[in-house]
């Protein structure tokens, strides 16, 4: 199967340009958070490798927090440069937690103003239009400043893109108040999904009284403000949602399904940690180590982590786990490595599962995944996580945190069959440091691996959306059509503006 076409950076330099050709300039607002810059970046290579006439200007806002990205690729070239705006700890103090990412990108939209006026006025580039994150949409304002239209990219599914939009119209057309919802066993017809949703699923914020649940809405609201919606999927993998969208009685903008958009070099700075466990991978038979990883904000207490450990050790299957050491309580930080795991680890674990298993800090996800010795993946369903998963043809257990996490589990599981439970309504407070009262046991876990690593057909249903994942990337294909559309309709529009 012919792998993904999204080039390395230097093969977009490569590109030759006419000395005087004043080229399409895209302005990339992404969201700070560790699972959106990624994506945005490799939307913008794939973009530039599939139409010279586009240039890409990155801006990033800086958290004083989270995971920092590797700074390889952003080497300033004649057709992608990143420009950083600073953290500014003063703001930052002064954010509420409840407001934090809306006031955030608030806070940012002069700063980013000056910017794209220096380009305007650098008089190589033309502005041809913004490209903002789902949670960057108040950026709209700052591109109709300059006669500038915006498109929306959505990082997660097409379900719950689906899913916002269906609460955002009932609310705004019936007065519906989605935080009744709260604490609730209802299961609700949801448009997007096939199947009804349990309402212990949908994202804490939504059911939030205290201003989250207007302030999600609001932002969904705008998408609709948007030219178009850009979203990291493709059509075998979600039709259904797909369909719900581009239905004509909700008249939203057109949705391009481009995904999966995967940055698939998963360069870090430590190549020796990463040398070290693809080594210890090899050793390993085929299809046989459990992978247990929670993304760039995943952690558990040590209650939990003690639970894992005997569920891990009793299933009797070869693994390698991400184990990462929780923020302290109230502090906007991201989980640490641990200095030595036998201080959270049950006595003796490490020397019991020696010849089996391996525990480790930072993983290399994407290379861990496609290694050919991985046969199943304990996940929290990030929905960057979940599509180099089905990329390499990886099932899934399921073990949702936060955000949109538990919809994406639900559909994994329920909509998909391609993740089997662990605890599919599971959530956590992010700014408690891992520290919630929900508990997972260690009997649970321990069925979830089991079933994981016995459950043949989702192996095979995997292994079939593996092969339909790289089919829609390539010429011919689904995604690589909406991209040809996509850059198509920008240029449409440029040229009527």
């Amino acid at each position: 199967m012919t792998e993904i076409e999204t080039p390395p950076l230097t093969s977009i330099v490569s590109y030759p340009r006419h000395k005087h050709m004043v080229t399409s300039d895209l302005v990339f607002i992404p969201s700070p958070g560790a699972g959106h810059l990624p994506p945005t970046v490799e939307l913008a290579k794939l973009l530039l490798h599939r139409d010279q006439r586009l240039s890409v200007t990155i801006i990033i806002m800086n958290f004083s927090f989270g995971a920092k990205h590797n700074t390889e690729t952003r080497q300033c070239t004649p057709r992608l440069r990143f420009i950083d705006i600073p953290c500014d700890e003063s703001v930052m103090a002064l954010i509420t937690p409840k407001a934090f990412l809306t006031a955030f990108v608030e806070h940012h939209k002069p700063r980013v103003r000056d910017i794209v006026q220096g380009i305007i006025q650098s008089g190589s580039l033309r502005l041809a239009a913004f490209v903002v994150d789902m949670f960057c949409t108040s950026m709209i304002d700052v591109a109709n400043e300059f006669g500038a239209p915006t498109y929306t990219y959505f990082t997660s599914s097409a379900a719950m893109l689906g899913l916002m939009f269906h609460f955002q119209a009932k609310r705004d057309n019936e007065a519906y108040d989605a935080t009744e919802l709260k604490n609730t066993e209802s299961k609700l017809l949801v448009p997007s999904f096939v199947n009804s949703v349990p309402s212990k699923v949908l994202p804490e914020v939504l059911l939030d009284k205290e201003g989250g649940c207007k302030m999600f809405l609001d932002l969904t609201k705008r998408f609709r403000e948007s030219k178009g919606i850009i979203v990291n999927t493709f059509q075998d993998l979600e039709g259904h949602g797909l369909e719900y969208l581009l239905s004509s009685n909700l008249e939203l903008p057109p949705v391009f399904a481009v995904g999966p958009i995967l940055n698939q070099e998963n360069k870090n700075d430590d190549d020796s940690k990463r040398d070290e466990i693809i080594t210890w991978l090899d050793d390993q038979p085929k299809g046989s180590v459990v992978f247990l990883c929670f993304g760039s904000m995943g952690s558990f207490n040590e209650k939990q982590v003690k639970e894992m450990a005997v569920a891990i050790e009793r299933s009797g299957h070869r693994f390698l786990w991400s184990l990462r050491r929780p923020p302290p309580k109230e502090k906007r930080e991201s989980p640490k490595e641990y200095e030595n795991f036998e201080e959270v680890l049950p006595e003796g674990f490490l020397e019991h599962t020696s010849s089996v298993g391996k525990v480790i800090g930072w993983a290399p996800q994407m290379a861990v995944l496609s290694h050919p010795s991985v046969g199943g993946f304990v996940s929290h369903c990030g929905w960057n996580s979940t599509l180099e998963s089905i990329w390499c043809g990886v099932p899934i257990a399921a073990w949702p945190l936060y955000a949109e996490q538990q919809v994406n589990a639900f559909e994994l599981v329920v909509e998909l069959g391609l993740a089997v439970e662990i605890r599919m309504d599971y959530k956590t407070d992010m700014r408690s440091g891992g520290g919630n009262e929900m508990m997972v046991t260690a009997k649970e876990i321990e069925d979830g691996i089991m079933k994981l690593m016995s459950d043949g057909e989702m192996r095979k249903k995997a292994e079939d959306m593996k092969e339909k994942s790289r089919s829609a990337v390539v010429e011919g294909g689904s995604s690589h059509a909406s991209i040809g559309n996509f850059i198509q309709h920008l240029l449409n529009v440029q040229n009527k503006s």
